[in-house]
């Protein structure tokens, strides 16, 4: 155990080193590289913002105008026909949008249902296995220019609802209801 945490603890200092000599080694100015890099993340990150804060306005609409408890509301009678706890369903809806607003709902799930319980388990689970694909999307591809998104809108959502079906598979074969 000890060696597992020297290791860690030297990785990522080791790694950059590495990069540093064998860069030095292939005759790259490293130092100025380096700032091109940095000059370039600060650009990147400027051209984001207009992105991000859209999708975070359209995440609080979404909340505070009560769409979403509407719409939970109208998948209720399905998902209890299914064996879906309703519970999970905002989460499984939130999760592409926004990642900190499904962060939150996952950390309120498990402190009203425990992180032992199916529904506590189920949420941690579909929060590791889904991404965050309109946020996603919204930021970088409008970052880098890309106005045509669909192929990747539908593959995106596909891959978090697989995740979503999945988590509720693997949550229920390994622990039960």
């Amino acid at each position: 155990m000890e060696f597992v945490s020297l290791i860690s603890l030297w990785m990522i200092p080791s790694l950059i080193g590495f990069i540093l000599l064998y860069g030095t080694y292939k005759r790259v100015p490293t130092y100025e590289s380096f700032v091109e890099g940095g000059k370039e993340g600060i650009s990147i990150a400027f051209s984001i913002i207009p992105f991000l804060i859209g999708m975070l306005v359209a995440i609080s609409v979404f909340r505070a105008s009560g769409a979403l408890e509407y719409f939970m509301g109208f998948l209720k009678p399905v998902l209890d026909f299914v064996g879906i706890p309703s519970e999970v369903a905002p989460l499984a809806i939130i999760r592409p949008i926004s990642g900190n607003a499904a962060l939150g709902m996952t950390s309120d799930l498990i402190a009203t249902y425990g992180p032992d319980s199916y529904i506590g388990r189920l949420a941690a689970t579909i929060q590791g296995s889904t991404d965050t694909t309109l946020y996603v999307l919204t930021v970088y591809f409008g970052a880098v220019g890309i106005r045509k998104m669909g192929d990747a809108l539908k593959v995106g959502l596909l891959a978090d609802l697989v995740g979503f079906i999945v988590a509720i598979v693997v949550v229920t074969l390994f622990f039960g209801k």
